[in-house]
């Protein structure tokens, strides 16, 4: 009878355990309309409701339906002009349009719709997203003859600091540190890797275009190496700018710095063109090659100073200090 308190307490706290039932749900039938929207949305990257915002200066749209477009009615248009912002409201598919069968209705900002081809509307608006837009002005037309311009003026500044003796340049006279290297190395690889995406996934592209994403884990194998490439271009950039402000005094760093972003944009032209024709590739294993080889040749240095903290590459007198490092 003493236990039989304990065994009531014990019937009380237990409690049956069952197995979570998964809810079974019954496959729903799409409708026609959404059966359309879902391949259009896969073939084309975007659909209704999707955002935009307008780059041209102006857009011409369509105030009829399409179909008096094509039967040559007389029209009514309205222009949008550059940054408003429009949404898809309507596809439609014309196939007796020969200039283009893909008509997108959109509305602005005052609830106007209007009409227009998909060809004007993607090359005249970007979609609504920074990251898009980055992208649209970073592969407009007139970027890679501001990049050449740039790289032409980056060379005449990387021959004027190598005429100086006492100026350290990355790959010829470089610090004791790797990271510098190894942004330049990481520029080439992202350029490898972006005109090979551009070349060989170009439809895994226009989807990262209209849908972005800077998580390296949610696209694609080769998306997913680009965006870790800038991810760590952006970290070791970081950690350049700091350790070369470590090792080197202002001006000399400043120039450093310089000579480390010349050789990147470089590095990013002459990537992004040579793997167009394929030399690229063999051309990247041997800088890779030729990076490692130059780092621990001339600035590996693995010892430190115990008086100064001056980096030194073999036991000894340390060039600063003058201590002696045994």
């Amino acid at each position: 009878m003493k236990k039989l308190p304990y065994i009531l307490c014990l019937l009380l706290l237990a409690a049956c355990y069952g197995a979570p039932q998964k809810a079974v749900r019954e496959p729903q039938e799409l409708t026609a309309a959404q059966e359309d929207s879902l391949a259009f949305r896969l073939g084309h990257h975007f659909s209704n409701n999707y955002n935009f915002i307008v780059r041209a200066d102006s857009v011409v749209l369509l105030g009829v339906q399409p179909e008096e477009k094509v039967s040559e009615f007389p029209l009514d248009t309205f222009a949008i002009y550059c940054n408003e912002r429009i949404v898809v409201a309507d596809i439609r598919i014309f196939a007796a349009d020969t200039i283009d069968s893909v008509w997108i209705e959109v509305a602005d900002a005052r609830a106007r719709l209007g009409w227009l081809h998909e060809t004007d509307l993607t090359k005249n608006a970007v979609p609504d997203d920074p990251i898009s837009q980055f992208i649209s002005i970073f592969s407009s037309a007139h970027l890679p003859v501001f990049i050449a311009f740039l790289a032409i003026i980056a060379a005449f500044y990387a021959v004027l600091i190598l005429r100086r003796k006492d100026v350290p340049f990355v790959h010829w006279r470089d610090i004791a540190s790797f990271y510098p290297a190894l942004l330049c190395l990481l520029v080439a690889l992202a350029a490898v890797l972006y005109t090979s995406i551009r070349m060989f996934a170009a439809d895994t592209w226009e989807e990262f275009y209209y849908n972005p994403t800077l998580n390296p884990f949610a696209v694609p194998v080769l998306l997913s190496l680009f965006l870790a490439a800038v991810w760590a271009i952006i970290i070791v950039c970081i950690a350049v700018v700091d350790v070369v402000f470590k090792l080197l005094p202002p001006a000399k760093a400043i120039l450093y710095l310089g000579g480390v972003g010349a050789v990147c944009i470089v590095n990013y032209i002459i990537f992004n063109l040579l793997v167009r024709c394929y030399i690229g590739y063999p051309l990247f294993a041997a800088y890779l090659l030729f990076a490692l080889v130059r780092y621990f040749r001339l600035s590996y240095a693995p010892y430190e100073c115990g008086q100064c903290g001056a980096k030194m590459k073999k036991k000894g007198r340390c060039p600063v200090c003058g201590a002696m490092n045994e």
